[in-house]
């Protein structure tokens, strides 16, 4: 037994209910199947302090990068963060040890009086922070009105029942791991909206130098999830998105002829709703990230880039 085994793990989390129920997920999967102790080390982030809408706050990486630096600086031995908010480049010394298995990434309504998205009255307001939903919301054509939230779950979700908001859009999976599932009036087709990319999925991350530790961690891997996300972010990266554009990618894992099969679907649309590209693309499993690459290409091929270009 080397020195570091009868220590626990220091799992670095970000305060909120959400990331703390994340964060203490991941830390019973280490402890009932991999038999190591693990203890919580809560780290406030400039976004949790901030009441600003994220993209003024330089996007979700801003709730990743404090977290980051305590996993350089040696204050925590590994961190659980939400995969979407992780930005698509790589980050010097650390590496995602393990993708757990993938929650339902749909998006979610909350609405007034059990009410879908296509029942809400023209004019209804509905809230979210997210420019992707925005843009999606305003292409459905129901003539509702976006309006900027931000705060945590319950925050969002008490602007519904006090009558200060119609509707309030979340995804799906950050209510399931709060047991928030009975407050949803509709779950979304990804027709009508697509998730932003690696949603529903988490990422635990560590010092790529700890062999050990990346060995232990990536026994919780889920390969399906895995390429799914790669597949999602591979596209984003490659359309040079932030992950508060409005572009949306959901990647799944079935069965084909010759084996396990890939089917990315990815679009980008127009902020104010005028214009979509919607596309979509399939291939071996292992050609995860080959696969976004090519989707990204086929939709600034169609019209993306001029999409893309409006936004900025």
């Amino acid at each position: 037994m080397t020195a570091v085994d009868w220590r626990p793990l220091r799992l670095g989390t970000r305060g909120s209910a959400l990331a703390r129920t994340q964060a203490s997920a991941v830390a019973a999967a280490i402890t009932g199947q991999l038999g190591r102790k693990v203890e919580l080390i809560e780290i406030t982030t400039h976004g949790d302090r901030s009441a600003e809408p994220i993209p003024d706050l330089g996007g979700t990486g801003v709730f990743v990068s404090v977290l980051r630096d305590a996993l350089t600086e040696g204050l925590v031995d590994l961190a659980v963060h939400s995969f979407k908010d992780l930005p698509t480049a790589p980050a010097p010394g650390l590496t995602v040890a393990a993708v757990p298995r993938r929650e339902d990434p749909r998006d979610a309504l909350v609405a007034r009086d059990g009410l879908t998205l296509a029942q809400l009255p023209n004019g209804s307001s509905v809230g979210t922070g997210s420019p992707r939903r925005v843009a999606q919301l305003r292409a459905l054509g129901y003539g509702l009105i976006p309006v900027p939230v931000r705060g945590n779950v319950d925050t969002r979700l008490s602007k519904v029942t006090t009558g200060e908001l119609d509707a309030v859009l979340l995804a799906r999976a950050g209510l399931a791991r709060l047991d928030r599932l009975d407050a949803i009036t509709e779950v979304l087709d990804p027709l009508q909206m697509l998730p932003a990319a690696a949603q529903g999925a988490l990422a635990i991350e560590c010092r790529a130098n700890d062999s050990e530790l990346c060995q232990l961690l990536g026994t919780l891997d889920d390969q399906d999830a895995r390429a799914a996300v790669t597949a999602e972010r591979a596209l984003l990266a490659a359309l040079e998105a932030g992950c508060t554009a409005p572009v949306g990618a959901l990647a799944e894992v079935a069965v084909g002829d010759d084996g396990p099969e890939l089917f990315l679907r990815g679009s980008v649309t127009a902020v104010d709703g005028s214009d979509a590209v919607r596309l979509s693309a399939t291939g071996p499993v292992h050609t995860a990230e080959t696969i976004g690459r090519r989707l990204a290409a086929e939709l600034m091929a169609d019209g993306a880039s001029e999409i893309m270009g409006s936004t900025r």
